[in-house]
């Protein structure tokens, strides 16, 4: 039997991977995905029955910090997505061929697969000018992204400049970059946004796609839900101070030193999906508001040109009137409620006493 008639199942106990070792993996997936516990057997036994997926990556404007993120996951590694899940039968940095013998391999893989094969795309795509700002083997990125999904399974747009042209398409977009969706309207798509993404993000989307052998559901951007459903505010540790009114009024200040909320320094948590105060960046280690810098926003469309970084949200910007200033009273309302409540417990100790 050839390697690529194997089982993922098949494969992984000819490596000596025990099946506890595959279902503690299906567990660590099943649980960054929010999937309920007691799906993750039939999530198991729907992986072990799957054969290595054909994937064809296609990098167009970008920089590279998408393929550089998913060589640090660890859940699993990028070196266990290579051996043990899928055939990666295209990918520029990663390849060993390269020039004619690599877009030999692109149309093989496409030829073999056909229908079948998942395309991966990283970095926005110009269309001005009819694409001639960026092209491989003499062919615009236009005409390259037409011709591999024609015959896709599904295509995941990885990075924020493939799911919506990114800094690739910032003012003044010179070579009218755009993401994959405004071009390839009758194939599934996902988009996998972040500057760059998170790598558990990336491989936890291909990890679903084999087991159920269909794209994640998706919010009204077409970003997966499980990463995607709750905003940065949501989940960060620094939120009890927000609700009590405490911010940070400059990056060296007491309130920065004691782990206030960076609201007024610019963080555009409340607005930005994204599983990083969840997930974290290197292994867990931390994330960029743990670290003191406020969240700019790089899973949302057009961040770049939403004004600073710094400045506190405002109205039409990035978002409506109305939720900002919902969020802004909501914050300082809470505060002063705290310290109302906070001088009132200080009064019972004192015995109702006033200094």
């Amino acid at each position: 039997m050839k390697d690529q008639d194997l089982t993922l199942g098949e494969e992984l106990r000819r490596q000596g991977i025990s099946r506890r070792s595959f279902l503690k993996f299906c567990a660590a997936v099943a649980s960054s995905m929010a999937i309920p516990a007691s799906m993750v057997p039939a999530m198991a036994e729907s992986l072990a029955q799957a054969r290595r997926q054909s994937v064809i990556w296609m990098s167009y404007q970008e920089c590279t910090a998408c393929i550089e993120s998913l060589t640090r996951s660890y859940t699993p590694t990028l070196e266990s997505m290579l051996f043990n899940f899928i055939s990666l039968d295209y990918q520029h940095a990663l390849q060993a061929a390269a020039g004619r013998q690599a877009e030999e391999a692109l149309h093989q893989a496409m030829e073999d697969n056909w229908g079948e094969y998942l395309v991966i795309v990283d970095g926005s795509i110009p269309v001005k000018d009819n694409g001639v700002y960026s092209t491989v083997d003499g062919h615009t990125n236009l005409e390259s992204i037409k011709e591999v999904a024609e015959g896709a399974a599904a295509i995941i747009a990885i990075g924020t400049c493939a799911s919506f042209g990114g800094v690739g398409a910032a003012q003044p977009n010179p070579t009218g970059a755009v993401g994959v969706d405004e071009i390839i309207t009758d194939k599934p798509i996902l988009n996998v946004p972040g500057c760059p993404p998170m790598p558990e993000v990336m491989t936890g989307v291909l990890t679903s796609f084999l087991s159920f052998g269909r794209l994640p559901d998706v919010d009204s951007k077409k970003r997966p839900l499980a990463f995607f459903g709750e905003t940065i505010h949501d989940r960060c540790y620094r939120r009890p101070y927000y609700d009590q009114g405490k911010y940070a009024k400059s990056f060296d200040d007491e309130g920065a030193r004691n782990g206030w909320c960076l609201y007024e320094l610019g963080c555009k948590g409340p607005i930005t999906h994204n599983a990083c105060a969840t997930l974290k960046w290197n292994q867990g280690t931390s994330w960029p508001v743990q670290s003191g810098h406020g969240c700019i926003g790089c899973s949302e469309p057009d961040f770049w040109d939403k004004d600073s970084f710094y400045k506190p949200l405002s109205a039409g910007q990035w978002g409506s009137a109305e939720g900002i200033a919902i969020a802004a009273a909501a914050g300082a309302a809470a505060g002063v409620a705290a310290a109302v409540v906070s001088r009132k417990n200080q009064d019972k100790l004192s015995g109702g006493k006033k200094s």
